[in-house]
């Protein structure tokens, strides 16, 4: 069975232990290091080249969010879950825009962290269900907008322009990404490998210049590739 890598941040030595503790329960997981700061998960970043980093937010010195960002470019492959007190907006916008692929608050049950830890791993994003609202209500209310931009011809030329800079390929990647579907399903649904894939979601971000999967679905709503259900 592949495990699945992990690094712990966070700037209390009783939450670490804690999460160490039971993580390393999960037959598929192994917490390989800790880091107690910002500095000090960018370090691992480059060291261990984990599978997914449990980031805390809020810490001396460098916080969480600067350090997604930082880990992000120089890692890329390193998926980051926000593991946090912060239950608000701000918080949760904020760390997805720097990177982050999961978003779960501490008061959730273990086993929700677990879920999020083997979702994100896979490719797929995780927002614990209570928090993820505020993500559909924003998408909900820029389908609006453009509906509403739509109907005054207003955006259309803009949106094609935005399209035209991908190829056939990297469109179908794209709106297979805005889906939910990870590299290694979107690999067997157009018969490549999951390494082109990655490869694609590459350039399509940075021809596009988008920095996280968040903006990546905001793009493909904005355009008219997927559409979100506003009921």
């Amino acid at each position: 069975m592949m495990q699945i890598r992990l690094v712990l941040v966070d700037d209390h030595d009783i939450v670490r232990t804690g999460l160490k503790t039971y993580l390393d329960t999960q037959p598929d997981m192994q917490v390989v290091a800790e880091a107690s700061s910002g500095e000090e998960a960018i370090l691992l970043a480059r060291q261990e080249r984990p599978d997914v980093m449990i980031m805390d937010i809020a810490m001396e010195g460098m916080n969480g969010l600067e350090a997604t960002r930082r880990i992000k470019m120089i890692s890329p492959e390193c998926r980051v879950l926000a593991l946090t007190v912060h239950a608000d907006k701000q918080h949760f916008f904020e760390m997805l825009a720097a990177g982050a692929e999961g978003y779960v608050t501490k008061q959730a049950a273990a086993e929700d962290l677990v879920d999020a830890i083997r979702t994100i791993s896979e490719g797929h994003v995780y927002l614990q269900p209570a928090l993820a609202r505020w993500l559909l209500d924003d998408h909900r209310d820029l389908a609006a907008q453009l509906s509403s931009q739509v109907q005054s011809g207003q955006k259309t030329a803009q949106n094609h322009k935005d399209l035209e800079v991908l190829t056939e390929r990297e469109l179908q990647v794209l709106e297979l990404v805005a889906d939910g579907y990870s590299n290694k399903e979107i690999g067997a649904m157009l018969g490549i490998s999951p390494k082109t894939v990655a490869r694609h979601r590459e350039r399509i971000m940075r021809k596009l210049d988008l920095h996280s999967c968040v903006e990546l679905v905001k793009f493909a709503i904005r355009t008219g590739l997927i559409t979100v259900d506003s009921k």
